[in-house]
């Protein structure tokens, strides 16, 4: 182990990372039991999420500041498994979430349940990361959660398989959204750049909270299929002309909202392109890119900001959202002995929607 998950004497099944730029390991290591005010979690399910693969691939030392090995997996529902000292309101057997960034826990954004942006990350359990990222995660059968303030309770009828993804994959775009809602009105227009793991939530989340028309944008026919499964009110296949495109189809104006999944920079041109004049251009893919911004680059007072997960009153929001089938990702479910043929896909290319590893 990483020497920060408290074990006990019984052996658990966990797949994790060894290394930078490495492939991940089944392995078999040590049941955690909980200390003071920590919970243990039977993981019912866990989410292959997109940035695992960049953990795999392409960071190195430094990137972050924490290393391997730890237990993958930051997407994780479950059920009360065993209670530290002091943890209340909590009752084993009972179906919950793992709320999935970890922050202090004491300073203003921690206190409201911004942990992802929390302002002292040196006294985090794990600096600017959580179970998954830095610390054990959700691919094991067991994980151990540091706080239970984390454990949020599943609304009734949502399945551990389903709420999964929603932690990361449901929470990330929600917030995205969450923050544009004063500009998608039912006159607005929302884009939705890359219609992927996050991107086909996207869509859902946008129609199940705004009246915006929703314009859906990829290189792939297969997502721009689900896209209109999804709900999109128009798709659009990628190409030089696609910011025209837009704008044709929104009488000239441009979108008010363009969330662009994605983060590379042939996107993120495409989203400073076909934004509105006061509109938002929300980057929340991670694809490396870089957007040059000047004066007359992009249309005068567009919003032009990167968000990063969301908070947990949010989360309570999209497990909600969840529970009563409004947002229901893709999901394709594996054994754990499978998770990394699950990833390998997603590299490929031939994952649609969101994976899930059912331990």
């Amino acid at each position: 182990m990483d020497g920060k998950t408290k074990t006990g004497d019984v052996h658990m099944r966990a797949l994790r990372l060894p290394d930078w730029k490495s492939e991940p390991e089944m392995v078999e290591v040590d049941q955690p039991t909980p200390g003071p005010g920590e919970v243990v979690v039977k993981i019912g399910g866990a989410g292959a999420c997109h940035s695992d693969l960049h953990l795999m691939h392409d960071f190195e030392a430094g990137t972050v500041p924490w290393n391997p090995p730890f237990t993958l997996g930051h997407e994780n529902a479950g059920w009360v498994h065993a209670l530290g000292d002091g943890v209340t309101g909590l009752e084993q057997g009972q179906p919950v979430a793992v709320y999935g960034p970890w922050g202090c826990g004491t300073c203003a954004r921690c206190r409201v349940g911004v942990d992802p942006y929390c302002e002292n990350p040196a006294a985090a359990p794990v600096p600017g990361g959580g179970g998954g990222l830095g610390l054990d995660g959700g691919m094991a059968e067991y994980m151990l959660v540091p706080d239970d303030r984390h454990i949020v309770p599943l609304p009734e009828g949502l399945d551990p398989v389903l709420a999964a993804p929603l932690t990361d994959a449901g929470l990330t775009p929600y917030h995205a959204i969450r923050r544009s809602w004063a500009k998608l009105g039912p006159t607005s227009t929302a884009v939705v750049i890359g219609v992927g793991g996050l991107g086909h939530v996207g869509v859902q989340i946008l129609k199940a909270t705004t009246a915006a028309r929703v314009i859906a944008v990829d290189t792939r026919e297969e997502a721009l299929k689900l896209g209109q499964e999804c709900g999109a009110d128009l798709t659009m296949l990628s190409g030089a002309d696609t910011a025209e495109e837009i704008r044709r189809a929104t009488g000239g104006r441009g979108a008010d909202v363009v969330l662009d999944f994605v983060g590379a920079d042939p996107t993120l041109a495409l989203g400073a392109a076909a934004a509105r004049t006061v509109g938002d251009l929300t980057i929340v893919g991670i694809g490396g890119g870089t957007l040059p911004v000047g004066f007359f680059s992009v249309p005068y007072e567009v919003s032009i900001q990167t968000t990063y997960w969301g908070s947990r009153p949010e989360l309570v929001e999209v497990l909600e959202l969840g529970a009563r089938g409004l947002v229901k990702p893709k999901a394709t479910t594996f054994a754990l002995e499978d998770a990394v043929s699950a990833y390998r896909k997603m590299q490929d290319g031939t994952m649609e929607g969101r994976a899930v590893i059912v331990p």
